[in-house]
């Protein structure tokens, strides 16, 4: 898959990449992984733009709070914990 974006959007994909099922990272975890600690709206908004939303994992990525903050995918939020609770995601722990 050829990614078309800014640098730091494909840093920030192949990132999420990374993220494995039934787990998940914060969009604070994800600024500090790509080297990028204050970066933390521009990684959700990198998140937005994701133009493969089942591909590159962004319902993976979470509010530093616990709650799930948005998804830029077809069906939203609501779309983004189904894929959390098909993957296995343990939403206790929030």
């Amino acid at each position: 898959m050829i990614l078309r974006g800014t640098k730091f959007q494909i840093k920030v994909w192949n990132e999420i990449s990374k993220i494995p099922k039934g787990k998940v990272k914060t969009y604070k975890e994800l600024a500090k992984l790509i080297k990028k600690p204050k970066a933390i709206r521009a990684v959700a908004n990198a998140c937005g733009k994701n133009p493969y939303p089942i591909k590159i994992p962004c319902h993976r990525v979470i509010r530093s709070d616990g709650t799930l903050g948005g998804y830029s995918g077809k069906g939203g939020i609501a779309r983004k914990k189904n894929l959390l609770k098909k993957e296995g995601y343990n939403f206790e722990r929030i």
